[in-house]
């Protein structure tokens, strides 16, 4: 058996399936559906600019190398930019932070023909994130089914991932290598040491791991925190704050108007805050916006950054960005951006759906034949192991159970024909039956827990399955860090996502 990648449909709210089939114009920019409308699109986003000389001012945060660089410099003078971005996460974080990079090389790949114009696909990378909890740990594929690796705290509540030191990850490090057991392509692992050593901090690791691995695929990676790009974005984090009252109220008729039609609010409002941090403290702090005449005089360019539904409006502004590629839960809050753009005097963010798709493995594919199982069989938390102990009763032991239920059926119908039966209600009767065949069911589990809780091969092979497929109950590419795959299938895991991902580029241009 060779490795499978199979398409998934992306999830996500039905405000969310707005913009996957298209966009509406009102809450989301509606999706080009011919060459003619994305050119239009590609020249917009040229002219929308703060920058017409946009690489110059944020070329110290990409630094790109080799195949990266060299389709970054075809853009920079006529061109457009797919981008798209992720957070740090812990050894690169799970497996849709890279769908993302490679959706966004089959997106620019697709546009690049269909429009005629050099296209670049650029991975923000939002190394100003302070949510540690989220970047401190990844899920590996064990013998046991799923191991999650974590590290401690380093660095107080709100610090930027950009500032908190990797540290001693030696542990950690060995038991990533342990997942990938006998790989053949030991150079992934080795990157890894590389961008995960000491002395670095968890946000440049990030990068610098992001960075070995896409710029031969012709991805360039931007590093959000730093300073050249705070300072090019300055005037329009300025205008936000300057604006930040009618922000306030463009938001707050939005989500009345979302609610209103039925759909949830993807990011919460935190009344009197603009959407502007400032890190002047050493700590991300979101400005209130009765001290805005304040924080404009005390912080330049370089001391503010935008929050999550200003992050999109300034990409746009520094990079011609035709198009954001992203998840289920990032294109609902785009409904959101673009009330915030329409209050700050600008147009609004493109945002299409990233590929989205699971990774079967050899070795998984053959349990899920061995055992007549699919991967969609392993959401319900229990129900393949269930399954799977009731199967591996002695056969006399399933068969007289079998017996046991018929009989009580036959029994129960009986009584129910016999003279006199109407004496009682028929509810009476069929609860009798009802009650009887639970407690033979019941009797079946209980014999089947025995079994889950001393466990044979074929529950061993349900965890190994569920551990790849659904590690800790959730969805593979939301879990599962790539390290280990792409350390055991080389190229031929990248090529084949891509294939996929470039079907799925067709069919949202």
């Amino acid at each position: 058996m060779s490795l499978r990648i199979v398409s998934t449909p992306i999830t996500g709210s039905s405000l969310a399936q707005i913009a996957v089939d298209g966009g509406d114009g009102r809450w989301y920019a509606t999706r080009p559906s011919s060459a003619e409308q994305w050119k239009a699109r590609a020249a917009e986003s040229r002219a929308v600019l703060l920058n017409a000389n946009w690489l110059e001012a944020i070329s110290p945060a990409i630094d790109a190398q080799g195949k990266g660089a060299e389709r970054l410099e075809r853009a920079a003078s006529s061109g457009v930019a797919v981008t798209t971005g992720q957070q740090p996460g812990l050894f690169g974080g799970p497996l849709y932070t890279w769908w993302k990079a490679l959706s966004a090389v089959a997106l620019a790949d697709n546009l690049e023909k269909k429009i005629g114009l050099p296209v670049v696909p650029i991975f923000w990378a939002a190394t100003d994130d302070a949510d540690f909890d989220e970047a401190s740990y990844t899920i590996v594929p064990s013998s046991d089914g799923a191991e999650r690796i974590e590290i401690p705290e380093r660095a107080p509540p709100g610090t930027p991932l950009a500032e908190i030191p990797v540290g001693d990850l030696e542990d950690q490090l060995e038991r990533l290598a342990t997942s990938a057991g006998s790989a053949p392509n030991v150079k992934v692992l080795d990157a890894v040491r590389r961008a995960y050593r000491s002395d670095n901090t968890l946000g440049v690791a990030y990068i610098e791991l992001l960075r070995e691995f896409l710029e031969p695929l012709g991805v360039v990676v931007l590093d959000a925190s730093h300073a050249s790009v705070r300072s090019a974005a300055f005037p329009l984090l300025r205008k936000a704050l300057e604006r930040s009252t009618e922000i306030e109220a463009a938001l707050d008729a939005r989500s009345r108007e979302l609610k209103g039609a039925g759909h949830p609010i993807q990011v919460k409002l935190v009344k009197g805050r603009s959407l502007v941090f400032s890190d002047r403290s050493g700590k991300r702090d979101r400005i209130r916006i009765r001290a805005v005449a304040h924080e404009l005089e005390e912080n330049g360019p370089g001391s503010l950054g935008p929050n999550v539904l200003l992050r999109p409006i300034v990409e746009r502004a520094l990079i011609p960005t035709v198009a954001y590629l992203g998840g289920g839960a990032e294109i609902a809050y785009f409904a959101q951006t673009s009330a915030v753009a329409d209050a700050l005097g600008v147009s609004g963010p493109l945002v299409v759906p990233r590929w989205s798709g699971m990774v079967i493995e050899p070795r998984i594919a053959k349990i899920l034949e061995r055992h007549s199982l699919s991967p969609e069989d392993f959401r319900d938390p229990h129900a393949v192991e269930s399954r799977l102990a009731r199967e591996s009763l002695p056969s006399d032991l399933r068969r007289k159970i079998s017996a046991m239920q018929k009989a009580v059926t036959k029994a129960a119908d009986a009584l129910t024909h016999a003279d006199g039966a109407d004496l009682v209600a028929p509810s009476v009767l069929e609860g009798l039956q009802r009650g009887m065949l639970h407690r033979v069911e019941r009797l079946e589990r209980r014999f089947a827990a025995s079994v889950k809780r001393k466990g044979n091969d074929a529950l061993r092979d349900a965890g190994i399955a569920r551990g790849s497929l659904y590690p800790a109950g959730a969805p593979q590419e939301r879990a599962l860090n790539l390290i280990p795959l792409l350390a055991r299938h080389g190229d031929e895991l990248v090529q084949s996502v891509l294939i996929e991902a470039r079907k799925h580029a067709d069919r949202i241009t």
